[in-house]
C-alpha cells in the first residue's frame, strides 16, 4: 500500500477498522413484490457472506406483507416472500414486524388474532410482531442502518 494512503487507516489494535466486521440494522418498507423488497434481501445475503452481522431486520409500512403468510407469488415471479422467511429460519435472525403497520394490512399473529377477535392468523415464525421501539433499539445498537423502499 503507497505510504499517503496508509496514513488515512485507522487502527483498533493491530486490525485496521475496515477489517472488522460490523452490525448492520436493515429497515424493509416495501412489499415483497416490489424490486427493493429483492435488493434488501440480497443486501443482507451480501452482509453476511462478507463477515458482517445483522443485528436485526424490520419490516415496516407494506413490508410487512413479506411476514403474511397468505402472500402468494404468481408462478412467473419469485417469490421473495418465501425467500425472506428461509433466509431469516436458515440464518436464525432477528426479524421485527411492526405491530401497528401489521395490524392496519390485516397481518396478524395468534395473540393479535384472538386479541381483535379474528378468524385467521398469518404470521407464522419465525417472525416476531413488535413496536417501532424495536427499529430504534437496532439503530443504536447497529453501525449502519440501512433502509429499503417506502415513500
Amino acid at each position: 500500500m503507497h505510504k499517503r494512503a496508509r496514513a488515512f487507516l485507522f487502527y483498533h489494535g493491530t486490525i485496521p477498522l475496515h477489517e472488522l466486521p460490523m452490525k448492520f440494522a436493515i429497515a424493509v418498507f416495501s412489499p415483497a413484490h416490489a424490486p427493493s423488497s429483492r435488493r434488501a434481501l440480497r443486501y443482507a445475503e451480501a452482509v453476511l457472506a462478507s463477515g458482517h452481522e445483522i443485528a436485526r431486520l424490520f419490516f415496516y409500512q407494506d413490508g410487512v406483507h413479506s411476514a403474511s403468510a397468505n402472500v402468494v407469488a404468481p408462478q412467473d415471479e419469485l417469490d421473495v416472500a418465501g425467500q425472506w422467511r428461509a433466509f431469516i429460519e436458515a440464518q436464525q435472525l432477528d426479524a421485527v414486524v411492526c405491530i401497528a403497520a401489521a395490524l392496519r394490512r390485516g397481518v396478524l399473529d395468534e395473540a393479535e388474532a384472538n386479541r381483535y377477535q379474528r378468524p385467521a392468523v398469518n404470521l407464522p415464525k419465525p417472525w416476531e410482531l413488535s413496536g417501532l421501539g424495536q427499529l430504534h433499539e437496532a439503530a443504536q445498537v447497529a453501525d449502519r442502518l440501512v433502509c429499503f423502499g417506502g415513500d
